[in-house]
Parts: structure tokens; C-alpha cells; sequence
């Protein structure tokens, strides 16, 4: 089996997965906000504020993790992903560096199942296209070396975000494994 068989796509409100880590595209201060950090935030109720404090603040490109409190997952990973400045400032490497982090806490916390939404592509401006082939490569790249058995969900916004991830994933479906099964 290749890496492939273990990404899904959905189009989906991510606050309502039954999966062991949600991701939550999260500001620095990991205090909640608009889009899917505010979504999360509300419907894990007031203890996940309380966790986030604690841990205070979250560089871009890291990512922290706290329990799902009132979500249907066991845990949600945060991380800070760049903010789109053109494109030569070192986004793509700090995007990365966002999937990287919350694919090893994932690793490091037994968990068999993770869900990530678009990160950095709402009020962060990164262009969703390049957004999206980053996530794919490093989640990729991850499933082809790693040892445990991680599937991978990307839990899209909108129709549009889910037939993007599908549009970059339909060719390398169609292309031959890497590794053999």
C-alpha cells in the first residue's frame, strides 16, 4: 500500500470529525479568532482557551497541542502558518515546516488519524494552488518515510478547496507507486 491510499479529501466542518488530532490554523497567541481557529475554539468550549493560555504563544511555522476538550477528537494541533508577503519571504519553507510540526506531534501522540484544513489560505492570503502543493508534498513525503499508520484527512472549507486537492491529487494517483506494496 502507498502513501496515497492514506489521504483523504472531504469537504466537511472540521469541528465535527471523530479522528484522533484535528489541526486548527491558529494565530500567535492561540487565543481564537475568525475562520476555522474561532470555529474550533467554540465548539471546544472555554477550557480550550484555558489550555492555550497556558501554553502561551505559538511561533509561525511550529505547532503546540492541547486536548479536544468538547470536540469529537482526542486532541488539537496548533500551528501558525506564514503570512503571505509574495512569496520570497520564506512562506513555502514555513508552510512546510506547519505540516512537518503537526504530522510529528501527531506521530508522537498515537494518533491514527489527523485532519488539517486549508492552513494559511484565509485571512493569511498564501494562494491556495501553492498552499495545496506544499500540504500534499509534505504530507507525502512524511507517509513514504514514517513507520505508523497515519491517515491523513484535508478537510476543505468549500467545494471549490476540495476539488483543488483532488484536481493535485488525480495525477499522482495515476502515476506509478514509488515503493512497491
Amino acid at each position: 500500500m502507498n502513501e496515497l491510499d492514506r489521504i483523504a479529501v472531504i469537504v466537511d466542518d472540521i469541528t465535527s470529525l471523530q479522528v484522533d488530532a484535528i489541526v486548527n490554523a491558529a494565530a500567535k497567541t492561540l487565543e481564537g479568532g475568525g475562520g476555522v481557529d474561532g470555529a474550533i475554539h467554540e465548539a471546544a468550549g472555554p477550557e480550550l482557551l484555558a489550555a492555550c493560555r497556558a501554553i502561551g504563544r505559538c511561533e509561525p511555522g511550529d505547532a503546540v497541542l492541547t486536548p479536544g476538550f468538547r470536540l469529537a477528537c482526542r486532541h488539537v494541533i496548533h500551528t501558525v502558518g506564514p503570512i503571505w508577503s509574495g512569496g520570497s519571504h520564506g512562506e513555502q519553507a514555513m508552510l512546510r515546516s506547519c505540516y512537518q510540526r503537526c504530522l510529528a506531534l501527531a506521530d508522537e501522540h498515537d494518533s491514527a488519524t489527523i485532519a488539517f484544513p486549508c492552513i494559511s489560505t484565509g485571512t493569511y492570503g498564501y494562494p491556495k494552488n501553492d498552499a495545496c502543493t506544499v500540504a500534499i508534498e509534505t504530507v507525502r513525503e512524511h507517509l513514504d518515510r514514517s513507520n505508523r499508520r497515519l491517515n491523513v484527512i484535508f478537510c476543505c472549507h468549500t467545494p471549490r478547496d476540495g476539488e483543488l486537492y483532488r484536481e493535485q491529487l488525480r495525477p499522482l494517483l495515476s502515476a506509478p507507486s514509488r515503493r512497491p506494496s
